[in-house]
């Protein structure tokens, strides 16, 4: 018996299709409307432990910021994104920031951040030009295969020289080191690409290195980092923040020995809730928010203890996890409250790669290494053009000074 099937392609769309544009417009406005009432709810859910004198939640909704219109491939989609209120004081609160809509975003993804992310997404140099007018709109740029394949060799010719640039004077006061996952297929193996970022002194934030790898290994960022001393970064940074799976700490000693750790809590909290029930995460998440959301050192250790002692009889290996390095989960507390909220996750590295990091799908044949850390580089570039300064940055030249801070606070000078 033959069997049918159906084909469902994407049409471009044509100026006299004002009525379909309308709906498609109208529909796009949905759900983004959806996509980013969710986001928030997800924000205020996470900060839902914390609680005023009157039992009252001090993170909530505070109704709309003003209305923006987004330019798209089938026109302007106005969206109006949810206000949300920190009712703590000030150096306590934490700014919200949409990944879906970022503060300055006035049209959809650019050609400079798109065509590297199709690249990754295992969409083949032929078929960029209908790619492009399905997501942007028949009016988009036809570029051809013989175009971008010059685009792509200018841009391999462009991360090598970056690469190769002097470090000579540079001085990173704070490091971040991930290892960047891609499950495409590729000659040699899946790979892995250590990445490391940086906060200078002036608290400009700043891609260092990207290095080739194939897992995340003691060799492979022993390589990144004795390369990048090489170029001339000879001062040590005076904090690296990393998860703690990476080989970076182990190749770390070998090559900054003065440096201090931060354990990244967001992989710390993945990795212990992954080891409890379903049903006992919520409870679990909020006391670990406890931990590190202390104003104090001490009392973190109290919270840090009051979570041992609640889980351990039951869940032994959830405590185990969150024992192991309990030093470095808390060294933020030696270094300015107004920096904690960047130097307790490296999340920056990974906000980078949200559709692409752990859930790729593999391309329809084989990638070349060279072109992946080419199309990663590319990304990340077009990425870092949105990064803010460091809250405080001023306080970066006392950490350079050396002055000690205590719970967040530069220690009082002895009477």
């Amino acid at each position: 018996m033959s069997q049918s099937t159906t084909e469902i392609r994407i049409v471009p769309l044509v100026p006299s299709q004002d009525v379909l544009t309308d709906l498609l417009r109208d529909g796009a406005r949905r759900l983004l409307a959806q996509a980013v009432e969710a986001e928030v709810a997800a924000w205020i859910d996470d900060h839902s432990h914390l609680m005023d004198a009157d039992g009252r939640r001090e993170v909530v909704r505070n109704g709309h910021l003003p209305e923006r219109a987004i330019q798209t491939g089938i026109g302007a989609v106005e969206v109006q994104q949810p206000r949300v209120r920190d009712r703590r004081p000030a150096n306590e609160r934490e700014a919200f920031t949409s990944a879906i809509l970022p503060p300055n975003l006035r049209k959809t993804r650019s050609l400079e951040g798109l065509l590297p992310w199709l690249h990754l997404k295992g969409v083949s140099t032929g078929d960029f030009s209908e790619a492009l007018q399905a997501i942007l709109g028949p009016d988009a740029p036809g570029l051809s295969a013989t175009t971008i394949t010059r685009l792509k060799a200018a841009w391999e010719d462009e991360f090598a020289a970056w690469n190769k640039r002097s470090l000579a004077g540079k001085r990173y006061v704070y490091v971040r080191a991930d290892g960047v996952h891609f499950d495409i297929r590729l000659e040699g193996g899946r790979q892995c690409i250590p990445v490391l970022m940086g906060a200078t002194a002036e608290g400009k934030k700043e891609l260092i290195a990207i290095a080739d790898g194939y897992r995340e290994s003691e060799q492979s960022w022993k390589e990144l980092l004795l390369d990048v001393k090489a170029r001339g970064l000879e001062i040590e940074p005076g904090l690296a923040i990393g998860d703690g799976a990476l080989g970076f700490w182990k190749a770390m000693r070998q090559v900054w020995d003065t440096t201090k750790e931060q354990r990244c809590w967001v992989h710390k909290m993945a990795n212990v809730l992954d080891k409890l029930p379903e049903g006992t995460q919520p409870k679990a998440k909020a006391a670990l928010h406890e931990i590190y959301g202390a104003e104090t050192k001490a009392g973190a250790e109290k919270a840090f203890d009051l979570f041992v002692k609640t889980y351990r009889a039951k869940y032994s290996k959830a405590t185990e996890c969150l024992e192991k390095g309990k030093g470095v989960l808390l060294a933020f507390y030696d270094f300015p409250a107004e920096h904690w909220v960047h130097i307790r996750t490296t999340n920056p590295i990974e906000s980078v790669f949200p559709t692409v990091r752990l859930r790729h799908d593999k391309t329809k044949g084989s990638g070349t290494r060279a072109a992946c850390l080419t199309m990663v580089y590319k990304l990340m570039e077009s990425a870092s053009k949105g990064w803010r300064s460091l809250n405080g940055s001023p306080l970066l030249a006392e950490v350079v000074k050396g002055v000690v801070f205590i719970d967040g606070i530069r220690e009082k000078p002895a009477a």
